[in-house]
């Protein structure tokens, strides 16, 4: 079994919402706080982001937290 199944799922979930909700990675990146790179390999699923890092993307991009985790 490969690692990070799920941070994988909740990367493509929040590619999904900022590309709906047209924004750049560059765009979330500021808003958050985050590093456009690491943004990018949480959107790939190459990392294991903490909660709360997965919460500040989802404020940045105004979409409530659970809705990165309906899948």
């Amino acid at each position: 079994m490969k690692r990070y199944v799920i941070s994988r799922k909740v990367g493509k979930r929040i590619r999904v919402f900022r590309r709906k909700n047209k924004l750049t990675q560059e765009e979330v990146s500021e808003k958050s706080r985050i590093h456009v790179s690491t943004l990018g390999r949480i959107e790939r699923g190459e990392s294991n982001p903490p909660l709360q890092t997965i919460n500040k993307i989802a404020q940045a991009m105004k979409v409530k937290l659970n809705k990165l985790f309906d899948f």
